[in-house]
């Protein structure tokens, strides 16, 4: 089984259902309202666990009802919160409207998250039993080196996906085996706007990217090799929040067990498929069981 470690943040997500997301001014009324457990880093650990991995997430949330929350429901989908700190700030939240065509518009207020700017002992000794370290950037910078170093170090594989994006420094990047940024994220680090000639600049700084086209499914580039276009399953979109990390939350259970490139993302766009069909980031991640039987639909 593979072991898998996330370094990254907890959120509750407070999520409004409209038909049409404001614009800057305008108030418009939301038919529903949900309180749904979230953060990337939590998702990707969510996505990976029920993808049937072992998974530990390192990270913090609050010392009040979100975090007690946040931290029973990751233990519930089976991530183990040993390293999942609780300090006295308030949980980190993403505030989310979710429009009728599946679209969605987030702002994060980090909370205990931004607390999360170092390893603490034990940390390394948990990643440096990984088999595969994911990272992303809703905490500080300094513990996304620090993790990324720190995998280095014990030979671990590290993806990180840039999100928020934001200027990687190098020392980040020397670390990192696979980038996975979306297209949005891939031309703000890159200013190309076509994504296969914003891959191959990525490569000149790590050693494989992949690049999520959403329903287009995704771009995948290696030094020395032709970049490839793996589809995704055709559905019809509900919510979209937290595809992305429920693609590379799979994607890492199937590269930590071998499976060639081609057939990993694969997998993986047949369980980001299956999340994007139902409400919600956790709570829309699908069972190993699920994705095989999508994958093989």
């Amino acid at each position: 089984m593979t072991d898998i470690v996330v370094l990254g943040s907890t959120n509750m997500d407070l999520v409004a259902y409209v038909e049409k997301p404001p614009q800057r001014g305008e108030t418009v009324t939301g038919r529903e309202f949900r309180t749904i457990p979230g953060g990337k880093g939590a998702n990707q650990a969510t996505a990976a666990a029920h993808a049937g991995a072992t998974v530990s997430l390192i990270g913090a949330v609050g010392n009040d009802a979100f975090g007690s929350h946040l931290r029973s429901t990751l233990e519930h989908s089976g991530v183990n919160t040993d390293h999942l700190r609780t300090v006295e700030f308030p949980s980190g939240t993403a505030h989310i409207v979710v429009d009728d065509e599946g679209g969605n518009a987030i702002v994060v207020v980090p909370g205990a998250n931004g607390t999360v700017d170092h390893l603490v002992p034990g940390d390394e000794v948990l990643i440096g039993s990984a088999d595969v370290l994911l990272l992303q950037l809703e905490v500080p910078l300094a513990a996304v080196v620090a993790g990324a170093r720190a995998a280095r170090a014990h030979g671990v594989r590290t993806i990180l996906t840039p999100a928020p994006a934001q200027p990687l420094p190098p020392e980040l990047l020397a670390a990192v085996d696979l980038l996975v940024p979306n297209e949005h994220e891939a031309t703000a680090l890159t200013g190309r706007t076509d994504p296969r000639e914003a891959a191959t600049a990525l490569l000149a700084s790590v050693p494989q990217v992949i690049v999520t086209l959403g329903a287009a499914g995704s771009l995948y580039a290696a030094r020395g090799a032709e970049p490839v276009i793996v589809p995704a399953p055709q559905v019809t979109a509900v919510d979209s929040t937290g595809a992305g990390d429920t693609f590379v939350g799979a994607l890492a259970v199937a590269l930590g067990e071998d499976r060639p490139v081609p057939e990993a993302l694969a997998w993986a766009a047949a369980a980001a498929a299956l999340s994007v069909q139902r409400p919600g980031a956790s709570a829309s991640m699908p069972y190993r069981s699920e994705i095989d039987k999508q994958h093989a639909s």
